[in-house]
């Protein structure tokens, strides 16, 4: 009798199972046991203190939530802004609390849809979005003054916060109450992504400036959201991920307190993004340690006299790395596992990957079970009545001092080179991210880190697998065409000139955010804004 695949499957003998990881990913040595004397030095007041309060172990909620769940986003955004604003509405209607959008690689690179290097990129990745009538597609029939948004962009996040902002006052709401986080991040695209167009300096002139303008105009947006999860999916471990967005921190407080701008008048709109992996407890110390560590840094480097610029607010997404093609079905448990390390960390908002983001874009069934992950979470496991469940076990808080330290360590490094932009020139995190890729990936190929359904309880044979989300091949045309209809449409003269004096302030050094709004509002495209600001700046060459 021919044996089934389960039966055949190397190192699934129940008298020889596989031996247990006793390392974490981030190489931290894992005990079989701990107790009272793994807290040597643990003092409850000084490195937990209570929720709410600093240094923000606990929580930066004393409620937790008990009074506010997390928000649920779902990162979407494909095809044409109207697929899109379809998914937005069929997601918000089965329970998400928050968009996010995702763009496609055309705008955050900062070309508009009918340019010559666009050709086969449009809506792939996410949403096109190269005018304000774009924007208004993408967010009709959603009132922002009733809906938080975050919007994933870097290096042309200040153009896509400006058409964010016409599309409201169009709306009638009050910039003043227009909520979301932006991106905002470009340290994290020199290290890791690659998403960048201008030279660090103006760049970093783009982030402080758009940290002044919300600060004026619209004071309950989050002007940036600085990223550790692309940086973990480049490969990074959980301490390198913590340290070096802290340190990437450092270097955006830098630059707005060289700006003029006072720590207290922005630190409370800055926020954080994380991936949550699969090492749960690992998972959940890092989430609380990350944000000792900021509080720190906020009161004893910065002076921060104001709470909320020392509580440490961020965003979870499931680690799309760790996702399999192979038995994609797996994914729902590797993605519940994540979910559940984020919100016994105390995440403020989460989105779970689809189980089919390893083959292609979801599909409306796989995001709204992705959903319905954050839902029971949050509806039936219980884990959000108290806050900070895990507090005071003996493993989490040794391993939450030990991830403690070895962060800390890593910010000294990076402190010795001169900061975070002196030592991405020598490429010491990209150096530093790379072997710890290459370590991962030997771990797996030598069976030391296992991955079901890849190197242990493989199956012979083609699997199903669920159908993949379809772009219309005619989205692309039809995008081109309504770009250059906004052109032919507008009134010339008006562009040209909102164009010109974006050029005359990117040449000096006035706050740039109030011009991208002219243009916007002249209707000028994002690739013209940023073909605007490669004239007078450069564009970077690694």
């Amino acid at each position: 009798m021919t044996p089934s695949p389960l039966e055949s499957v190397p190192m699934s003998d129940p008298e020889h199972p596989p031996a247990p990881r006793h390392r974490s990913t981030s190489g931290i040595d894992i005990k079989t046991v701990y107790g009272p004397s793994d807290l040597d030095g643990f003092d409850a007041e000084r490195d937990l203190g209570d929720p709410g309060t600093f240094p923000f172990t606990r929580g930066v909620r004393a409620t937790g939530y008990a009074g506010r769940t997390w928000t649920m986003r779902q990162y979407a955004g494909f095809g044409s802004a109207e697929e899109t604003n379809r998914r937005f509405r069929y997601l918000l209607g089965h329970g998400q609390t928050g968009l996010s959008v995702a763009c496609d690689l055309p705008t955050q690179m900062g070309y508009d849809s009918d340019d010559p290097l666009a050709v086969g990129e449009v809506g792939r990745t996410g949403v096109p979005v190269d005018s304000v009538a774009d924007m208004e597609l993408l967010l009709s029939d959603i009132r922002l003054d009733g809906v938080s948004t975050s919007m994933t962009i870097n290096a042309t996040a200040a153009i896509l916060l400006a058409l964010y902002e016409a599309v409201g006052r169009r709306q009638g709401v009050d910039p003043k109450q227009l909520r979301g986080t932006l991106q905002n991040d470009i340290l994290k695209e020199y290290i890791a992504r690659g998403t960048y167009i201008f030279p660090p300096e103006p760049s970093m002139r783009l982030v402080t400036d758009t940290f002044a303008y919300c600060a004026a105009e619209m004071p309950a947006f989050n002007t940036i959201s600085i990223s550790g999860y692309h940086l973990r999916e480049a490969g990074a471990t959980a301490v390198q991920e913590v340290a070096f967005t802290i340190a990437n921190a450092i270097a955006y407080a830098n630059a707005a307190l060289e700006a003029g701008l006072a720590f207290d008048d922005f630190a409370p709109r800055l926020s954080f993004f994380f991936a949550a992996h699969n090492d749960l407890l690992e998972e959940v110390a890092k989430f609380r340690v990350a944000r000792r560590v900021w509080a720190t840094v906020a009161r004893d480097r910065f002076g921060a006299r104001d709470p909320r610029s020392m509580a440490m607010r961020f965003h979870v997404q499931t680690g799309g790395s760790t996702l399999t093609a192979q038995q994609p079905d797996t994914n729902v448990v590797r993605t519940t596992v994540q979910a559940l390390a984020a919100v016994l960390g105390g995440a403020q908002s989460l989105h779970t990957n689809a189980l089919d983001e390893a083959l292609g874009l979801p599909t409306p069934a796989t995001a709204r079970l992705a959903l319905r992950t954050q839902q029971v979470l949050a509806h039936e496991s219980g884990v959000t009545s108290p806050v900070d469940p895990l507090a005071g076990s003996y493993y989490v808080e040794a391993l939450t001092g030990e991830l403690e330290e070895r962060i800390w360590a890593e910010i000294a490094a990076i402190d010795e080179q001169g900061g975070t932009l002196s030592a991405l020139e020598r490429g010491y995190q990209q150096n530093e991210i790379a072997e710890a890729a290459y370590a991962f990936q030997r771990a797996i190929e030598s069976g030391e880190q296992l991955v079901v359904g890849v190197n242990v309880f493989a199956e012979e044979g083609d699997e199903q697998r669920p159908a993949a989300q379809l772009i219309d091949p005619e989205t692309a045309r039809r995008q081109v065409e309504r770009t250059q209809a906004v052109r032919a449409g507008r009134d010339g003269s008006r562009a040209a000139e909102a164009i010109a004096a974006l050029e005359s302030a990117a040449a000096g050094t006035e706050n740039l955010l109030p011009r991208i709004r002219t243009c916007v509002e002249a209707s000028v495209t994002l690739g013209e804004i940023s073909h605007a600001l490669r004239r007078v700046w450069g564009e970077y060459r690694a």
